[in-house]
């Protein structure tokens, strides 16, 4: 898995940066007042796409003195919201939640109604979100090694849920399954908060879902957390094995960043970066994702371009070479 870091000393002089010229960008706004901005999220409500974009989402309002309205437009594992702003007048009023799905639908669907290239220019990376190897507490298993072992003793009798086909929810539990030599049975959903409710319920065995929207339920006791994804233990969440721990080279982040249409005037581009960097930088709002297990980045729109580019190539090899199709 690629992982993306950012120099913190970097990252400071260019917030104090900001900050000398802000004077001269507010003379000069780029969006005039009245104008309602809105912020698209391609899931629904309540998943770690919806939690990260609304937090950074209401410092970017302030910033700009205005209400940004967030958007659920759900679907298509995030194509009928990609879709939306690709065909949106390119004038600055409209944001995108971007997530693993501008890298990996290309190669799920048979035919997308946008480019994910062409039509969106990164603004900012947001965050980067582990994803959290979640059990039903019905399920006789308290560790991956004994998942494993269970799996194996019942081949494709577990089930797994996911946000849809091909996010980074769905690839873990492929990945899983490639690298442990399971077999499981993946089942779909618009979002991960409803895959979550079926697992409370025992309807479904596991999800790697998003640490975000699944670490309050393995905090309540309403699931067992039995390991995060990525290769290291997470800073936020440092109690939390690792699967990599028992399976060598597991290794999967989501990610969550701000893109608009890729006509947008440059001036616009360039304060809704510079903008969206100052609002991840600041100590409140990294506390409020650090809360919810993401791990706060703020990037220059070229580092995100570099991090989808990567991301793109890792991602379509795997989704090739199993072969998964979106239904």
């Amino acid at each position: 898995m690629t992982h993306f870091t950012i120099d913190r000393r970097t990252l400071m002089l260019t917030v104090a940066a900001m900050a000398a010229g802000a004077g001269a960008a507010r003379a000069q706004d780029a969006w005039p007042k009245g104008r309602q901005l809105r912020v698209v999220v391609p899931f629904p409500p309540g998943g770690a796409t919806d939690v990260v974009g609304r937090i950074v989402a209401d410092k970017l309002g302030q910033i700009w003195g205005q209400t940004l309205v967030v958007e659920n437009r759900a679907g298509a594992g995030g194509n009928i919201g990609n879709e939306a702003v690709a065909r949106a007048e390119p004038n600055g009023d409209t944001l995108l939640v971007g997530t693993v799905g501008l890298t990996t639908n290309q190669f799920l669907y048979p035919k997308l109604n946008y480019d994910p290239v062409a039509d969106f220019a990164p603004v900012s990376l947001l965050a980067m979100v582990p994803n959290l190897l979640v059990v039903s507490k019905t399920l006789p298993v308290n560790s991956v090694a004994e998942l494993i072992a269970y799996a194996k003793a019942n081949p494709g009798k577990l089930n797994y849920g996911s946000s849809g086909v091909g996010t980074s929810i769905h690839l873990s539990g492929e990945l899983f399954q490639r690298m442990t030599g399971v077999k499981m049975v993946h089942v779909p959903y618009r979002g991960s908060a409803q895959a979550t409710q079926d697992l409370i319920a025992g309807r479904l065995d596991l999800m790697f879902d998003n640490i975000s929207q699944a670490l309050p339920h393995a905090q309540a006791g309403s699931t067992k957390a039995l390991a995060i994804t990525t290769a290291k233990r997470s800073p936020v969440t440092p109690d939390f094995e690792t699967v990599a721990a028992t399976v060598p080279g597991f290794d999967v982040s989501s990610w969550f960043g701000y893109l608009m249409h890729r006509k947008t005037p440059a001036a616009i581009l360039q304060k809704a970066a510079a903008d969206t960097r100052a609002a991840v930088a600041d100590p409140a709002v990294q506390e409020r994702l650090k809360a919810t297990g993401a791990i706060p980045v703020g990037s220059t729109p070229d580092e995100f371009a570099a991090m989808i580019a990567a991301e793109t190539k890792m991602w379509g090899t795997v989704i090739r070479e199993a072969n998964i199709k979106a239904d």
